[in-house]
């Protein structure tokens, strides 16, 4: 799938630096053309040497070539490489990117660039979750660029948490689905719920649960990559959307996801319920802080809307809905139950009992199960699950239509 592309490979001063070097080789070993540039700091975690070497070509740095004066055309490399790919992609450099900053010939190249743009974060935990870099990748986002998001795991510095770059083998797949430019939902309109509700009990305290939204975020963008018109209902979390043209509606409560579900489900083609909706909200929300007056304290609760069902009721012809199943105990039993209460083409079932799969983790491994069959997957990072899900989806709707 890469053979003969040309990948242009940025690498800055980053620890996951040392990662660039697998990188190159798996990309060379799927027959690209491999041109790194570096910037200055890099050099300090690699030498240019190794990535030559790897790459057979020689690395640029710098924007004079010798002392004859002759020069790394910024220019002529933008216009060159079929995608530019920045990784380790440092705050530095993401925040030089996000303000047209051009002070060595990697930001120059990538100012130039007119092919597609990919960036892989690294960093510490603490100054990627800094809102400045939160603020640049969602800019660089908004602008088309293709952020292939940090994952969670041990730091340089010692500490656990988001930061990590994407490891080389997931950062080559990444662009083995850019290449093989699969539209395989190109003009379909999609509605992805996703994230937790938060049922209020007074001004400061809810019942919700351990959704990330990790999984619907990564379903709606695959989505958007297949070239679907993608409209996500989300609830309150801390995930950030990395590709422009996905239309966000921004919910708290069931209700209101509720609602605004409703106002979109009738003109989707295809819709994804990935949202972990509180099945119970209380009676009465109380306006005023309740003390901690008493022993105990019981609080009345009331069913929330049900979402799938609901708009598995006012299903038509044509229209596809897939739910998902998030199960402890007697997964498939319960699963299948409600592809036939809810009216679902499809269930995407989750048991806590997978290591490494469910709330909070960015790998993710699924069953799916429709009135025939059943197919499980093995354990993925949930971009990569995305994609699957995806193409599954896109079989079974084309078959659908047909």
């Amino acid at each position: 799938m890469l053979k003969g592309k040309k990948i242009l490979l940025g690498v800055t001063g980053s620890i996951a630096a040392y990662k660039a070097a697998l990188l190159t080789r798996l990309l060379k070993k799927e027959e690209a053309e491999v041109q790194v540039v570096m910037t200055a700091s890099a050099s300090s975690f690699i030498t240019p040497l190794t990535l030559a070497t790897l790459s057979e070509k020689p690395v640029l740095s710098e924007f004079v070539k010798d002392k004859t004066g002759s020069w790394n055309n910024h220019v002529e490399l933008g216009l060159w490489a079929d995608v530019l790919l920045i990784a380790p992609a440092s705050a530095n450099t993401l925040a030089k990117m996000a303000s047209g900053l051009c002070d060595n010939l990697l930001t120059a190249v990538y100012l130039s660039a007119r092919c597609p743009v990919f960036v892989a974060p690294a960093m510490d935990l603490d100054m990627y979750a800094h809102p400045s870099t939160t603020a640049n990748l969602q800019k660089l986002g908004q602008w088309g660029n293709r952020v292939i998001d940090a994952t969670t795991g041990q730091l340089a510095s010692g500490l656990h948490g988001k930061g990590r770059m994407s490891e080389p083998a997931d950062i080559v797949e990444v662009l083995k689905q850019h290449f093989t430019g699969k539209q395989l939902l190109k003009g379909k309109k999609v509605l992805v719920t996703a994230g937790p509700t938060q049922e209020f009990i007074d001004p400061v305290r809810y019942i919700s649960n351990g959704s990330s939204g990790k999984m619907g975020y990564a379903i709606a963008e695959a989505m958007h990559h297949a070239g679907a018109e993608v409209t996500l209902v989300s609830g309150p979390v801390q995930v950030r959307l990395n590709a422009s043209g996905i239309r966000l509606l921004e919910v708290t409560t069931a209700e209101e996801m509720y609602r605004a579900t409703g106002e979109h489900y009738e003109n989707s083609h295809i819709a994804i319920f990935t949202a972990a909706v509180s099945d119970y909200t209380p009676s009465v929300t109380s306006e005023i802080k309740l003390k901690k007056s008493t022993p105990t304290l019981q609080i009345n609760l009331k069913k929330s809307p049900d979402i799938a069902l609901e708009m598995g009721k006012r299903k038509k012809p044509g229209q596809m809905n897939v739910g998902f199943a998030l199960e402890t105990d007697n997964e498939l039993l319960n699963a299948r139950k409600k592809l036939k209460v809810k009216h679902m083409d499809l269930i995407v079932l989750n048991s806590l009992r997978d290591q490494g799969a469910g709330f909070g983790h960015d790998t993710n491994l699924v069953t799916f199960i429709d009135a025939r069959k059943q197919r499980r997957t093995e354990l993925k990072t949930k971009q990569q699950l995305a994609v699957e899900i995806v193409e599954e989806i896109a079989l079974r709707f084309n078959k659908l239509k047909a």
